[in-house]
């Protein structure tokens, strides 16, 4: 019987636990932050604290807007806009599928190479979904067209990945995961009724 406990302990002392499983990313998600994930829908209310008694101080209307969260608690989440505004929205709202915004006008090139053949000229505030990024280029996507891009062109890239290390593609952090979903990117017309718009 004393043997029976003995292997019981070893046995619970070796399973390992939830925030190991989530191989040391301490949040209430068990994923890293800071970290961009983009907005589901093309109605997101953000709000001055973690609950729906403060009161709501932008409401965001582009799905597929990226955000950077960068604090956690378990139903909410603080993020970052590509203007710096600084807002809490519940952890519903948000999708682990990347997309980056053009801060300035860039090209969509055929390959990672400035000599590439064009495939489209992207205005500042476009809005495309981030397949994955090498060499200081990005694959990205929107309304049918793929193609490459300079990562300095946007926000929504991490620094390690608008670098210029053909080592990056593929690397990602180890407690980061992608969920695909394949939703339709678009922008609504803010509605004045509804308070400030971004």
């Amino acid at each position: 019987m004393r043997a029976l406990r003995i292997l019981t302990v070893i046995a619970v002392l070796l399973v390992p636990s939830a925030p190991a499983l989530a191989q040391g990313c301490e949040t209430f998600s068990g994923l890293p932050t800071p970290r961009f994930v983009t907005l589901k829908s093309g109605d997101v209310v953000g709000r001055a604290g973690p609950s729906r008694d403060h009161p709501a101080r932008w409401r965001y209307q582009r799905a597929g807007l990226p955000v950077l969260i960068i604090a956690e608690t378990p139903l909410w989440r603080r993020v970052e806009d590509p203007d710096g505004e600084q807002v809490w929205m519940l952890h519903s709202l948000l999708s682990g599928r990347r997309a980056v915004y053009a801060r300035a006008q860039t090209d969509l090139m055929a390959r990672a190479d400035d000599e590439a053949n064009l495939i489209a000229r992207i205005e500042p505030g476009a809005i495309l979904w981030l397949e994955r990024c090498r060499a200081g280029w990005c694959r990205l996507s929107a309304d049918g067209r793929r193609g490459w891009a300079r990562a300095d062109a946007f926000w929504g890239v991490y620094a390690d990945e608008a670098g210029a290390s053909p080592a990056l593609e593929g690397a990602q952090n180890p407690c980061y995961r992608s969920l695909p979903e394949p939703a339709p990117l678009a922008a609504q017309a803010p509605d004045s009724a509804s308070g400030p718009a971004r």
